[in-house]
């Protein structure tokens, strides 16, 4: 038996983080893919082993038994022992299944075979074996006015490419923008999607409620009394003038219907905005301000 050396196939240290491991994984199945060398027939070994290598490093259960199996096959090496001789028996998987699938014949080792079992019976064939990659999650930040207007990222697929991906406006904390074919690189199939999972950041000024929008609205004390418009700056850029009742209360809602966050299924939907109103109290009085309020104060205490 031919003792493998996984992290050596990779070409990563016997420490390497999940993410190192899975770094290198994409970049030499790349390199080694049948399809890209079409009749190579060491480039098909070379994919073969880097598949298999991965298939044991990317998962934990497998990774803690191989290593025990490395450190104890190491020591028996560094001992001075002929390697040949090393007692594989308390490692042989019982049940192992000789796997053929077509034009890449015995996809896997009979080192990993014997470590692990081999595959099952159902991956028998070609067909079976071209699967398609893997989906995979990356997580995006956006701002409050990214996700009302939309926007776009320039992201790194799984096999090292750059791709301009447009966020339609209306996302939300938990959305999932799919980029089709970005995730990772299949077994002579296609590739898995990449999803970008949202999370919109918090906004100073405004909260978001749904689709709906809340935001304060400060208003001098005049105009609240007398009513009239003050100017209030939206998440896109645009100035409103609201109309302020006469005798406005101090937390008053004033409702502006199809100003909140757009919905991103239904294009042409908005939600409403809010704007609770802050009434102002002047400050630094004239003498002669003074005396209008007191005026004021004991006309209204005279009614």
């Amino acid at each position: 038996m031919e003792f493998k050396d996984y992290y050596a196939i990779l070409g990563v240290s016997p420490d390497a983080s999940e993410e190192e491991i899975k770094r290198a994984y994409r970049k030499l199945a790349r390199q080694y893919h049948p399809d890209v060398n079409p009749g190579d027939k060491a480039a098909e070994e070379k994919f073969k082993e880097i598949n298999e290598a991965y298939e044991v490093l990317s998962d934990p259960e497998k990774r803690r038994k191989y290593d025990e199996l490395r450190r104890q096959y190491e020591a028996w090496r560094r001992a001075g022992y002929d390697p040949g001789q090393f007692d594989w028996s308390p490692w042989v998987q019982p049940g192992g299944v000789r796997v053929e699938v077509g034009d890449l014949e015995d996809l896997f080792s009979d080192f990993f075979e014997m470590l692990f079992g081999g595959m099952p019976r159902r991956t028998r064939g070609w067909t079976a074996t071209r699967r398609r990659g893997r989906d995979v999650e990356q997580p995006l930040t956006l701002t409050l006015e990214e996700a009302f207007r939309g926007t776009t990222r320039i992201v790194r697929t799984q096999d090292g490419r750059r791709l301009e991906v447009r966020i339609p406006p209306g996302v939300r904390t938990g959305s999932r923008v799919r980029v089709p074919g970005a995730g990772e690189p299949g077994y002579g199939g296609p590739p898995g999607d990449l999803y970008l999972v949202i999370e919109v950041a918090p906004h100073p000024l405004f909260e978001r409620r749904d689709q709906d929008l809340y935001a304060p609205l400060s208003v001098d004390l005049y105009t609240a009394v007398l009513g009239g418009e003050v100017p209030f700056r939206h998440l896109d850029g645009r100035t409103l003038m609201v109309r302020i009742p006469p005798e406005t209360q101090n937390g008053a809602l004033i409702r502006l219907r199809g100003e909140g966050m757009p919905s991103p299924n239904r294009p042409g939907e908005r939600g409403d905005l809010y704007l609770r109103v802050t009434v102002e109290i002047p400050r630094n009085l004239t003498p002669r301000e003074r005396e209008l309020f007191a005026e004021l104060a004991r006309m209204r205490q005279g009614r």
